[in-house]
């Protein structure tokens, strides 16, 4: 072997030690981790930490504190008062004798009121309040249905990063391999130095291909980790074995799943009880044409004296007649100034400035809003049916194409490979082979991912996504 075969020798095995040091310190890096995720997992995580999400429990806690709040309207209010004075000046004692003197007066009273009718205003408030807890609650839905479906997204991408990663472990395996026949022909004297060379910058090349999936990858961890809000150190997810999609669509057409569609997504509904929310607050405004009839019940007392004199007195008047007067505070209190009331009211609206009947006229306006609300969620849900089942159906043909490209560059690169180990073909004609299968096989990996991924977006929206 001359010196210059030997210096390239040197040279190759040298590049191709820092190349494989580089690539194997990468896959470490990317390939350790504490634990994998599941897809079930991290739904599961992000449901529970979401901060949108946790916004929205909040909300249908307080939707439950608005329907407690009416639920109370039905109840009486009670309430008490206790007051105390002190008068200065003249007064009349227990004797009844005018004097100046300090008067000191405790008073104490019970008192409440409730509704018996007001033209079913408390019932119709009770029932809309109920309602918006179930509103509240179809809102979380949605919320949650969003999170999931970007979940399993991101989660997709990951594998898709890790295909890609793997398919251009391979491309750099070949190209080495690639090198020392490249190597072994330019000692024996077979091909030029420039296809050596070129054997070399396409190993280097495929490394920096290694290197650039291993980053994609990377960014596609940290899109899930922060997703699922989760430390991105050693961050990892399980493998899922999407092996070979079905070339079989699973619904005959978009109709079946909208219909589907119809009974499952929250967002319809939810517009439906828009609708409900609507109803009520007629009935409600209604109810401002009706009498009302509101009941009130006390009770009261009070202890008057004057600071100094005695409560009780008792003794002879100049008559010879005996005498008693008792002022006590048990006595006053409970039974000389004790006294009770009831009453009935009855409220009956005649004339208002319109004002009731506008505001059910508005209310009913409101109810012709919402029901163009629950159609427009209809109308926009099957657009979007319409349009998935559109990418489903080109998601497959591009897949089923790309396995018959993939299939036929497979075959054309062993034959292409064979012919170059016995030198009948050139490097440069060699790698143009090799460069389309492994564009065959990125568009294979995409075409795949992608076609799995819009047919789960198919089974969300028909309610039969299961992870």
């Amino acid at each position: 072997m001359s010196e210059a075969h030997k210096t390239n020798h040197m040279k190759f095995s040298m590049l191709k030690s820092k190349i494989l040091f580089v690539v194997t310190i990468l896959s470490a890096t990317v390939t350790f981790s504490q634990r994998q995720w599941t897809l079930k997992e991290c739904v599961e995580h992000a449901l529970e930490k979401n901060i949108t999400i946790e916004q929205n429990k909040l909300s249908v806690e307080l939707a439950k504190e608005d329907a407690e709040i009416a639920k109370g309207n039905f109840l009486p209010s009670l309430g008490g008062n206790v007051g105390n004075s002190m008068n200065f000046g003249l007064t009349v004692g227990a004797d009844n004798v005018r004097s100046t003197a300090e008067r000191y007066v405790l008073s104490l009273g019970l008192n409440g009121n409730g509704t018996i009718f007001n033209g079913f205003r408390n019932t119709n408030t009770y029932k809309r309040a109920k309602l918006g807890v179930e509103t509240s609650i179809l809102d979380l839905k949605v919320i949650e249905n969003n999170v999931s479906l970007q979940v399993v997204n991101s989660y997709l991408n990951v594998l898709f990063a890790k295909e890609n990663l793997a398919a251009a472990k391979v491309q750099f395996e070949i190209s080495s391999k690639q090198i020392e026949a490249a190597q072994k022909s330019f000692d024996a004297g077979t091909i030029p130095k420039g296809d050596l060379l070129n054997a070399q910058s396409t190993a280097a090349t495929d490394a920096q291909n290694v290197v650039a999936q291993e980053n994609a990858l990377d960014l596609a961890l940290l899109n899930l980790a922060q997703l699922i809000q989760v430390p991105n150190e050693g961050f990892d997810v399980a493998p899922v074995d999407v092996g070979t999609p079905s070339a079989t669509l699973l619904y005959s057409n978009s109709d079946i799943v909208y219909q589907k569609s119809l009974l499952t997504q929250p967002q319809i509904a939810r517009a439906s009880k828009f609708i409900e929310d609507a109803e009520f607050n007629i009935e409600i405004q209604k109810g401002a044409f009706l009498p009302s009839l509101t009941y009130s019940f006390g009770a009261s007392t009070f202890y008057n004296t004057v600071l100094g004199q005695p409560d009780y007195i008792s003794g002879m008047t100049q008559n010879g007649i005996p005498f008693e007067i008792d002022n006590r505070i048990s006595k006053q209190l409970f039974e000389n100034n004790l006294n009770y009331q009831i009453g009935l009211n009855l409220s009956i609206p005649i004339f208002n400035r319109f004002q009731t009947r506008n505001r059910v006229e508005r209310a009913v306006i409101s109810k012709k809003v919402a029901e163009t609300r629950l159609e427009n969620e209809k109308l926009t849900l099957e657009q979007t049916i319409e349009q998935a089942y559109l990418d489903v159906k080109t998601a497959l043909k591009a897949y089923e194409a790309a396995k018959t490209s993939l299939d036929a560059q497979e075959e054309a690169f062993k034959n292409a490979q064979e012919r170059f180990n016995f030198g009948a073909i050139s490097v440069f004609d060699f790698e143009l082979v090799r460069t389309r299968l492994v564009n065959a096989q990125a568009t294979m990996i995409r075409s795949k991912f992608d076609y799995v991924f819009k047919t789960k977006v198919l089974q969300f929206y028909s309610g039969e996504l299961e992870f």
